[in-house]
């Protein structure tokens, strides 16, 4: 009966809610992007949607702090990826202006691509192993205009609830611009949204943001060490049955 009555939930409320607040939050972000400041039209128009998404989902929502963040610093976030609503949870709480880098095919989702396209989000080719310069060149646009990166390490979301290993583009991107990893922990997205499914089970969500951590001295001889470092970071925040 409970399946029943949040597919109907998900059917007559959650869908076209979203859908509808999807269009007007793409539309928004494209038209102030282009006649007024793209720093806060692409962020605080998302962020706001990202927050309804994750309430029309009635999540439980839990945000855990371990250092403060400086408004003024631009930062690469690092967060395991365990479903769709990854996105959402982050932007929505992190409560820092980001811009993502994504994978070329969100591109063509209507709307929500061109929109993250006019709002600044780097989308990078994974197929292209000749990107990363270009994906760096990217980035650092987008940060002069004070904004921080997001970008999943494990490069897809979680099959099974576990971890998988770290690639090293995102702490690439830190070390060629000096700037500091800041860990995340994501618990719940998977049981939310389970994947090849857009069916929601309604459960808790938790944002664990870890303290930054220098790049400073951060080479290509201890890189390995550094990544495996803040796996381990990450990984320490998940919920035991992810472990």
């Amino acid at each position: 009966m409970k399946r029943i009555i949040t597919f109907l939930y998900q059917l007559f409320i959650f869908a076209p809610i979203f859908v509808v607040a999807t269009i007007i939050t793409a539309v928004t972000v494209m038209i102030g992007c282009l006649i007024g400041n793209r720093t806060f039209w692409g962020y605080y128009p998302p962020h706001l949607w990202s927050k309804l998404a994750c309430r029309l989902a009635l999540c439980r929502i839990k945000i855990v702090r371990h250092g403060n963040l400086d408004p003024n610093q631009s930062y690469v976030f690092v967060p395991n990826h365990q479903g769709a609503f990854d996105i959402f949870l982050i932007y929505g709480y992190l409560n820092q202006n980001i811009k993502w880098v994504q994978k070329q095919e969100l591109r063509k989702i209507p709307f929500v691509g061109k929109a993250s396209e006019i709002a600044g989000h780097v989308f990078v080719d994974q197929a292209n192993v000749k990107s990363m310069k270009e994906t760096i060149m990217k980035v650092e646009a987008q940060l002069g205009e004070g904004s921080s990166m997001v970008i999943f390490p494990e490069g897809a979301r979680t099959k099974t609830g576990e971890m998988g290993r770290f690639k090293r583009g995102a702490f690439v991107i830190a070390k060629e611009m000096g700037l500091p990893i800041v860990p995340i922990t994501v618990n719940g997205p998977f049981d939310l949204m389970k994947i090849h499914t857009y069916l929601i089970n309604p459960c808790k969500l938790e944002l664990i943001v870890h303290e930054p951590i220098s790049t400073e001295g951060l080479t290509d001889e201890n890189m390995l060490e550094f990544i495996n470092d803040c796996r381990e970071i990450v990984h320490s925040g998940l919920w035991e049955k992810y472990k």
